[in-house]
């Protein structure tokens, strides 16, 4: 059974940048995803890639400010957060699944973080 943790979320001022950690262990895992859910929303994809890294998605409100990638030595997956805006509130969860190319739907995804929360507000 694959266990993932997150880590690095907190408060930050609006234009700031975090870094959230995402760290596996157990089983392989292949396509990876950040999501995120705000109060009253529902759960979307922030970032995804295939387990090649051939393919990425970035949501469009992220685009050019979020950057996903991976350190397979490390077994981690990382979600860099720059210029963050305080509509990027939310709680924070990494996702692995067992298949090799990526998606954007949650329920493609096998395993889950516990999320990690993310404050932008001054």
């Amino acid at each position: 059974h694959l266990q993932l943790v997150e880590s690095g979320g907190g408060l930050v001022q609006p234009g700031g940048s975090l870094r959230l950690s995402c760290t596996a262990s157990g089983p392989d895992y292949y396509a990876i995803g950040w999501f995120r859910q705000a109060p009253g929303k529902e759960r979307e994809a922030v970032a995804c890639r295939s387990s090649n890294d051939d393919e990425t998605y970035y949501a469009n409100s992220v685009k050019g400010r979020f950057t996903i990638s991976r350190d397979n030595a490390k077994n981690t997956v990382y979600l860099q957060m720059s210029s963050l805006k305080p509509e990027d509130t939310a709680v924070y969860y990494c996702a692995a699944s067992t298949f090799f190319t990526m998606a954007t739907l949650p329920d493609y995804y096998d395993y889950w973080g516990q999320g990690t929360q993310v404050t932008v507000s001054s």
